[in-house]
């Protein structure tokens, strides 16, 4: 498993790091905070792809009727 070139050691470490430093009790709310998180971006991200692909497709139909008009 490498997730951002991190392997499961390393985020071993890091959990037990977040453990010691958040604590028992507030490590599940960070773990929910960075989730949420994490799904805002990937929201926006899949929306921001979704934009480039149609201002593309619109880009492409454009030139074609600027092509056809010439011919």
């Amino acid at each position: 498993m490498n997730i951002f070139g991190v392997g499961l050691p390393e985020i071993a470490v890091i959990a037990g790091l977040a453990l010691v430093i958040f604590g028992p009790k507030r490590l599940p709310e960070l773990g929910r905070t960075i989730g949420k998180t994490l799904k805002g971006l990937q929201s926006a991200s899949t929306e921001f792809e979704r934009e480039i692909k149609n201002a593309m497709s619109e880009d492409e139909s454009a030139n074609e009727n600027i092509v056809d008009k010439e011919n």
